[in-house]
C-alpha cells in the first residue's frame, strides 16, 4: 500500500477491512474471535480493540504462511478448540456474514473435515486452484507457484476461507511441510492430508466472487470501494430512497435511509449519518455523521456531528461544523458557517455569516453579514439571543454577550453589552458627509473626476 497505516486499516465504504473482517465473523456467530497480527501489529491490534474489547490477539513474530498462523492463533486459546473452526482473512471487505453461514451450515451437513470456500475466475493467475478427482471430489489445493501448467488450467480457485473440524485441525496444523515454491506453512495443504485419510473434504462454491477478492494495492482498494458503494446504492434504492445519480453518489456501510428520502448527484454520507423520510440532500452535499430530520433540505453543503431539525433547510454553500444543532422549521442559508451553536425552531440565519458558540432562541432572525467574535485570543466564549429576536444586517456580537427575547439591534451594530428584552441596540453615531474630502484628498483620481464632473452637471442643470 505503501502507506504508514497497515494494510487492512485502510477503508472501504467507511470502515477499515479490519472491521468489515470482524463483523463478518462475529454476524456468522462466532462465539470466540482470534485475530492474528503481526506487521505494524500496534496499529491493527488498537483497531481490532476498538472493535471488541473480547478479540483474542495472537502476534505472529515471523511471517511462515497461513499454516502458520493457524498455528499462532490455537496457541493463543486456553484450550484446544471445539466444533468447527472458521478462518478468514482481513483484506476481504466484501465478504459478508450471510456467505460465512451458508458456508458453516454447508459444512456441518455434509459432516466434513474441511470445507473450503471457492469461486470460478476467468483469469485465476496468483490463486491456488481446487484439484478434483474424477468423481468430484475434492483431493488438494494446489498454489499458483506450485502448480502444473495443466492444474493452472483450472478455473475453480481456493478464497484462503475454510471451514474446519476442530480436532482434525489441530492434529492436521502440526503435520505441515514447507517443501513449497514459497517455503512455507500452506493451510490448503490440510485439504490433502483429510482426503489423504478418507475424510470428506468439499468446496462451497460462491458465484458472488466479489466476495472473496483481497486487497493488496490503492488501485484494488479504489476497485472493491466502487463495488461496495454500488451494492449500497443498490440496497437503499430497493429500501425506497431515490438516488438520482448512484455513479456520484456514495453511502458509507453504516449510514442509515428512511423510504422517500432523495439524494441529489454529487452527495457523500459518510460516518453514521441518519436522513429521516422525505428529507432531499444534494446536489453537491457532503455529510459525515449528520442526522437530518424529517422532510428537510440539505443543498450544497458540508456538515459533520450536527443534527438538522425536520422541516429545516439548509444552504446553499453552508459549512456545519461539530455541535451545530439546527431546530424545526429552521434555516442556514447561503454561505453560513456554524459551530458549537444551537439554533432554535423556526429560527433563521439566512446568509453570510459566521455562528460559532451561540444559542439562538426560536422564532429569531440574524440579519445578513453577522458574524458572532467567540474567540478572545485565549479563551471561546458563548453567545446567547433569546426568542423572535430580529438583529439587523452586518453586526459583531463579541462574546459573552447576552440579547434578550424579542430584541433588536440597528445596521451595523457591534454588541458588547448585554441587551434587554424588547429593547433596540443601535451603537453608531450619526452620519457626517465631509463635503470635498475626495477632490482634496484624492485630486488625480477616476473618483475625483467623477465628483467633478457630477458637480458640474448640477450647476449646469440650475
Amino acid at each position: 500500500m505503501k502507506s504508514a497505516h497497515a494494510k487492512v486499516l485502510h477503508e472501504v465504504g467507511g470502515r477499515s477491512m479490519i472491521e468489515h473482517a470482524l463483523r463478518a465473523v462475529s454476524g456468522a456467530g462466532a462465539s470466540t474471535l482470534v485475530a492474528v497480527v503481526g506487521h505494524e501489529r500496534d496499529q491493527v491490534s488498537a483497531a481490532i480493540d476498538a472493535f471488541s474489547s473480547t478479540v483474542i490477539h495472537a502476534v505472529q513474530e515471523n511471517q511462515r504462511g497461513t499454516g502458520h498462523a493457524v498455528q499462532i492463533a490455537l496457541d493463543a486459546l486456553d484450550e484446544a478448540p471445539t466444533g468447527t473452526v472458521l478462518v478468514t482473512y482481513g483484506d476481504v471487505p466484501l465478504l459478508s456474514s450471510e456467505t460465512l453461514a451458508e458456508l458453516l451450515v454447508d459444512h456441518r451437513a455434509a459432516g466434513r473435515a474441511v470445507t473450503i470456500l471457492t469461486a470460478e475466475l476467468d483469469d485465476p493467475t496468483g490463486y491456488g486452484r481446487i484439484l478434483r478427482n474424477e468423481a468430484g471430489d475434492v483431493t488438494a489445493i494446489r498454489e499458483d507457484k506450485d502448480a502444473t501448467d495443466e492444474q493452472r488450467a483450472v478455473r475453480e480457485i481456493n478464497s484462503g476461507i475454510v471451514a474446519v473440524e476442530a480436532a482434525f485441525l489441530v492434529d492436521a496444523i502440526k503435520r505441515l511441510e514447507s517443501n513449497n515454491a514459497q517455503g512455507e506453512l500452506y493451510l490448503t495443504d490440510i485439504a490433502g492430508l483429510a482426503f489423504d485419510e478418507g475424510r470428506p473434504v468439499g468446496a462451497h462454491l460462491l458465484e458472488d466472487v466479489w466476495q472473496t477478492e483481497g486487497v493488496n494495492d490503492r488501485a484494488q482498494l479504489a476497485r472493491l470501494g466502487r463495488e461496495l458503494n454500488r451494492r449500497q446504492t443498490q440496497h437503499w434504492m430497493s429500501e425506497g430512497v431515490t438516488i438520482v445519480d448512484p455513479e456520484t453518489t456514495w453511502i458509507d456501510s453504516a449510514v442509515t435511509l428512511a423510504p422517500d428520502v432523495t439524494l441529489m448527484p454529487g452527495t457523500q454520507l459518510l460516518g453514521a449519518t441518519v436522513v429521516a423520510e422525505g428529507a432531499t440532500i444534494g446536489p453537491d452535499t457532503t455529510l459525515r455523521n449528520v442526522e437530518v430530520g424529517a422532510n428537510a433540505t440539505v443543498i450544497r453543503t458540508h456538515g459533520s456531528d450536527a443534527v438538522i431539525g425536520a422541516d429545516a433547510t439548509v444552504g446553499p454553500f453552508a459549512y456545519l461544523r461539530p455541535g451545530t444543532e439546527l431546530g424545526t422549521k429552521g434555516k442556514i442559508g447561503a454561505f453560513v458557517e456554524t459551530k458549537n451553536a444551537h439554533i432554535g425552531d423556526g429560527a433563521k440565519v439566512p446568509h453570510l455569516s459566521y455562528v460559532g458558540d451561540a444559542e439562538i432562541g426560536e422564532g429569531t432572525n440574524i440579519g445578513a453579514g453577522t458574524i458572532f467574535a467567540n474567540y478572545d485570543g485565549v479563551n471561546k466564549h458563548r453567545t446567547t439571543v433569546g426568542k423572535h429576536a430580529r438583529t439587523a444586517s452586518n453586526n459583531t456580537f463579541v462574546a459573552p454577550v447576552e440579547i434578550g427575547d424579542g430584541a433588536h439591534t440597528g445596521a451595523g451594530t457591534t454588541v458588547r453589552k448585554d441587551i434587554p428584552p424588547g429593547a433596540l441596540a443601535v451603537s453608531k453615531g450619526e452620519q457626517r458627509n465631509i463635503e470635498g474630502w475626495v477632490e482634496q484628498n484624492r485630486p488625480d483620481t477616476t473618483s475625483a473626476q467623477a465628483a467633478r464632473d457630477a458637480k458640474k452637471d448640477d450647476s449646469d442643470g440650475e
